[in-house]
């Protein structure tokens, strides 16, 4: 990864993008099955490498924030998987405290003067829950090729409407002069359901092996 240290300076509106992978400590309920499948398909070796991998990652991420130039008290911090519900400190502190660098980075963040953001719809969130335990269940169950498809295309679908929302949840909020840091996961596109007027910037810069799990 490649730092971005410029300072950002702007009378506009400003997102920076910076690209995730979640880690089992995200993953809340779904941690225990997750990681089965993971162990079952890759083998427990191959799956331990991956675990090392991610961790090496977020300490990337880390660095590259901390090299940041910005004015946090204009800051306002976006993620995903984080519902607009009027809890999301809450959250964010229960699963920094589960042991996820990412809400313990958002955490530092928001200690510096940053404000959380509450960024995803909870109904769109509710169904991704649901729509992961089926998709789960049946790979364990090693359902037909047919129902994996099926499965995969109701996932792209939901994270198409995923992306429209926290588009437009940014848009809404983001007023000029602020400047955004989303954390979002590699599949997304949150960029074309943004504003126009919105520049987008890459604080970090992946290599080119680097895939979302």
């Amino acid at each position: 990864m490649k730092p971005f240290s410029e300072p950002v300076v702007s009378s506009g509106r400003v997102l920076l993008c910076v690209p995730i992978i979640h880690t089992q400590a995200d993953m809340g309920a779904l941690n225990e099955p997750i990681q089965r499948l993971k162990v079952k398909k890759l083998g427990k070796k191959v799956w331990e490498r991956n675990l090392e991998l991610v961790n090496n990652f977020w300490t990337e991420i880390e660095q590259a924030t901390e090299n940041l130039a910005l004015p946090y008290e204009r800051v306002r911090l976006y993620q995903d998987g984080l519902p607009v519900c009027g809890r999301e400190s809450e959250i964010v502190t229960h699963l920094a405290k589960a042991g996820s660098r990412n809400h313990q980075l958002l955490l530092k963040l928001k200690q510096k003067g940053a404000v959380l953001m509450g960024t995803e719809s909870a109904e769109l969130l509710v169904e991704e829950y649901q729509l992961a335990k089926q998709v789960l269940a049946e790979e364990m169950s090693r359902n037909s090729a047919g129902q994996a498809a099926q499965g995969k295309t109701l996932q792209d679908s939901l994270l198409k409407r995923r992306d429209q929302f926290i588009g437009r949840r940014i848009s809404q909020t983001l007023l000029a002069g602020e400047t955004g840091l989303l954390f979002v996961g590699m599949l997304h596109s949150v960029e074309p359901w943004l504003d126009k007027d919105i520049q987008v910037l890459r604080p970090v810069a992946l290599k080119g092996g680097e895939r979302s799990s």
